[in-house]
């Protein structure tokens, strides 16, 4: 089964903000974007930067790798990687002003102990410090080519679209009926007459309107060297995310058990502190008034039923019985049963998901229809489950008044937090006035 979104949405799922059509092609109006003339200013300013930290990087490497037999070689290989770690800040803030793109500082040293020798210790291990070096060899000869080509087209392009407003020159000052293009004994081909100046200029705006994609596909190499090797490693990143994530699943485990021991205490315990006041009241009266203490014991049965429905439904909040002993299908449909419009559930696994994964899908769409119940004004709901590749995709939809949204503190966004928490996603697609489509995807274990 496919995931599809509706229109005007984007894969987030939330709706994108529209803009006004430009009346200017954007092909004509690339040459004069401020876009265009950050990324060219970027070309410009990445051969003189290039130069610098190519002759520092080799520079002190050589020196000291060439020191190494003695002490010295140490520090110096130290300093040179911190060089290129301060090199590496410069070109994260050039990229962030000029390309607008945004990457994150790299880890910071982790030294073991205090003083200058651990500090040294801490950049020669670290894999962002030589990542850095790496950036500073391999930036100078693309620097050196890019704005060789960059230059190049940029300067021809323009020379030769205004070719008409000073080709006056030539004849002028130079002798000459304009530019040169062919020469020997015997001959001399120059733009001279209106229709090689009209051709020029046509030929020179074909150029300079293939120039801003030009530019732009030379910092796109740009882009890719300074994300991979100037900005925190995949492993940092993951690292960071699973700490964050952990930080969501604790909170979210002590939300439960909150929760948990507050329908306890205001729920069946509360009740059952009753039952054992109006139980031992029975028994003082048994002696003296059988009739009254029988409809007292009769009313303390009906409370224990009472309070038996009650821990059981504080069960199945937990865990129900059901889904670990028939899996997702049934305990789904016992959970469609419950809500207030009729709902359609259509379960398609090839077998069961570790309980885990179950859990989460089950509170997932149990949170869902709940909404549906409450908020959606629905006649009519539907619940898919499927496995796509190595991802469980859960599918919610109704014909309700739509308007969900998942940002914010909606119920919406601590479940789509929780989701995250296990590397889920959930994509609401919920236009007002209907209908609303809500889809969560969970890695699949088995």
């Amino acid at each position: 089964m496919a995931t599809q979104y509706g229109q005007g949405y984007g894969e987030s799922g939330f709706r994108r903000t529209g803009s006004r059509p430009h009346r200017i092609p954007v092909a004509l109006r690339a040459p004069i974007e401020a876009r265009s003339r950050r990324e060219f200013c970027y070309l410009l300013l990445s051969l003189p930067i290039g130069i610098a930290m190519f002759v520092y990087s080799v520079t002190m490497f050589s020196i000291g790798a060439g020191l190494l037999v003695t002490f010295l070689g140490i520090p110096v290989l130290a300093a040179a990687l911190a060089g290129c770690r301060g090199f590496g800040a410069l070109e994260r803030a050039r990229a962030r002003g000029l390309l607008g793109l945004e990457v994150a500082a790299p880890e910071p040293l982790r030294m073991n102990g205090r003083g200058p020798m651990a500090w040294v210790g801490a950049v020669l291990r670290s894999g962002t410090s030589w990542r850095h070096m790496l950036y500073t060899v391999l930036q100078f000869p693309w620097a050196v080519f890019s704005f060789s080509v960059g230059v190049t087209f940029w300067t021809c392009g323009w020379s030769m679209v205004t070719y008409p407003l000073w080709f006056w020159v030539f004849p002028t000052y130079a002798g000459q009926g304009g530019i040169q293009v062919y020469a020997d004994e015997t001959h001399h081909v120059y733009l001279d007459n209106p229709f090689e100046i009209t051709v020029t200029a046509l030929v020179g705006l074909l150029i300079t309107l293939a120039t801003p994609w030009i530019v732009r596909g030379l910092t796109t190499v740009d882009r890719l060297l300074v994300h991979g090797l100037l900005g925190p490693s995949r492993l940092a990143t993951r690292v960071v995310e699973l700490e964050s994530d952990r930080g969501a699943v604790v909170d979210t485990a002590a939300a439960d058990l909150r929760r948990i021991e507050r329908d306890l205490h205001d729920g069946a315990q509360a009740r059952l502190v009753a039952l054992a006041m109006d139980l031992g009241l029975a028994k003082e009266k048994l002696a003296e008034d059988p009739q009254a203490a029988a409809r007292m014991v009769e009313d303390a049965h009906g409370e224990v039923k009472t309070a038996l429905q009650e821990l059981r439904d504080l069960a199945r909040g937990i865990h129900p019985a059901v889904l670990t002993d028939r899996g997702l299908d049934a305990a789904l449909s016992a959970v469609a049963s419950r809500c207030a419009v009729p709902v359609v559930v259509d379960v398609d696994l090839p077998s069961r998901p570790a309980p885990a994964i179950e859990g989460i899908a089950y509170f997932t769409v149990s949170e869902l229809l709940q909404n549906v119940s409450k908020h959606a004004r629905a006649s009519r709901a539907a619940v898919d489950v499927w496995r796509a590749a190595d991802r469980l995709l859960l599918q919610v939809t109704d014909d309700g008044v739509g308007g969900a949204d998942a940002s914010g503190g909606s119920g919406l966004a601590g479940l789509a937090g929780r989701l995250d928490a296990v590397d889920g996603v959930l994509v609401v697609d919920s236009p007002v006035g209907g209908p609303t489509r809500i889809i969560a995807e969970l890695p699949w274990r088995a």
